[in-house]
């Protein structure tokens, strides 16, 4: 008799718990007592019902032992930890083609705390004025004379969160190591091992983020508090914080950058170590205590009000891309650089299938018969979308 094997309904990468069993079990408890957002809401039911029976499939069949098994399909949604890799693969892929042989520095712009209960009223204005901020001052800097003189290549990424699921909202920006001149004159590398002064980054960035937030709170886009009128002297006085790193040594590091950062979300499932009781433990490092890996323990439905915070506003870009990779002339920009810099043409990006990408990132062949090994599973019927079966599934993703 033919075996049966549902693939892609729990998605586990081992024997410990994930994300979407918290959402299964307290999600329904944070829904009736939280007051969420449509996209949040969205978010939990993506997640409780990624690779499940939900979202309908369809089932293969071995041609040649007859073994069985159910494939689900991903909820796709940005939020969902077990939707990300092959996303982040394709963007990756597209961005290698992008890149000039020229150093490349990570600039990290980070907003005061202070700014994370105007974020939680309104996201998209917040994070909206980060981008715009962040990549005025690294232009400002580029196009001044005095240290380069002309427009960097900028890719800046958003996040929001600390170790520790906390409100922490910065930009990732990854900048070309140099600038293209006026009417393409010309290419300006910059020092190999310094791009501005990072304090004066800070000092610029702290005032193009406040003109911009005060014009916010004029425009009534942002909404009035009570200690509004203090807010902004009080920023205005303390230091923000600007970070730069060391140049990357080589493109193929700049790729393993962007595959760190492009496509994370707040918490990964293979972080999460135990969850029972109403009780989730999981794995967290402590930048403040030397980056030391520990062990946060929190309430079910305090973990996932933390994890609410990090879903992002409905259609907003976490990725941009400004100055030479602006998309409105990102590939005449490029050309002219590759020309000035004597850089071949970059191929075409590959056009792989999904099982082709992931015989690649994880040697794993979809195709073969995970019970036989010999056989090759076929296609045999549609799954249409039903309630998830409360039998446990395994997965061999």
């Amino acid at each position: 008799m033919p075996c049966a094997l549902a693939h892609g309904a729990s998605a586990k990468r081992g024997p410990g718990p994930e994300l979407a069993d918290i959402v299964r079990v307290h999600g329904d408890n944070v829904r009736r007592v939280k007051v969420l957002a449509t996209v949040q809401r969205r978010a939990l039911r993506a997640i409780e019902t990624c690779r499940t029976a939900a979202l309908g499939g369809h089932r293969e069949t071995c041609d040649r032992c007859g073994a069985t098994r159910a494939v689900y399909h991903s909820c796709r949604n940005r939020h969902c930890p077990k939707c990300q890799t092959l996303a982040k693969e394709r963007w990756i892929e597209n961005r290698r083609a992008e890149l000039l042989p020229v150093p490349y520095f990570h600039v990290v712009f980070t907003l005061p705390h202070a700014l994370n209960r105007l974020a939680q009223h309104e996201p998209r204005v917040i994070y909206h004025l980060l981008f715009q901020a962040a990549a005025e001052t690294l232009q400002t800097f580029a196009r001044d004379p005095q240290h380069l003189g002309g427009d960097l290549g900028i890719t800046a990424i958003l996040h929001t969160w600390g170790q520790n699921l906390s409100q922490h909202i910065h930009l990732h920006c990854l900048v070309t190591g140099g600038a293209l001149a006026p009417e393409g004159a010309r290419w300006i590398p910059s020092h190999k091992h310094f791009l501005f002064p990072v304090r004066a980054l800070s000092k610029v960035f702290r005032a193009k983020y406040l003109d911009a937030l005060q014009q916010a709170f004029d425009q009534r886009r942002l909404p009035t508090e009570p200690n509004a009128p203090d807010l902004l002297p009080a920023l205005r006085r303390r230091p923000w914080v600007v970070y730069a790193k060391q140049p990357f040594a080589g493109s193929e590091q700049v790729l393993q950058y962007l595959g760190r950062y492009t496509h994370r979300i707040a918490l990964s499932n293979d972080r999460i170590i135990d969850f029972r009781d109403g009780v989730v433990r999981f794995r967290w490092r402590d930048s403040a205590d030397g980056h030391q890996s520990k062990v946060m323990t929190l309430p079910a439905e305090e973990f996932l009000r933390r994890f609410l915070l990090h879903v992002l506003p409905s259609g907003f870009m976490r990725i941009r891309h400004f100055g030479l990779l602006a998309n409105r002339h990102r590939k005449q920009k490029l050309q002219r650089c590759r020309a000035l810099l004597s850089q071949p043409p970059p191929p075409e990006p590959a056009q792989e299938t999904v099982h082709a990408m992931v015989k690649r990132l994880t040697g794993l062949d979809l195709s073969v018969c995970p019970f036989c090994q010999k056989g090759t599973m076929r296609i045999t019927a549609t799954l249409t979308p039903r309630d998830p079966s409360p039998v446990p599934i395994l997965d061999t993703s």
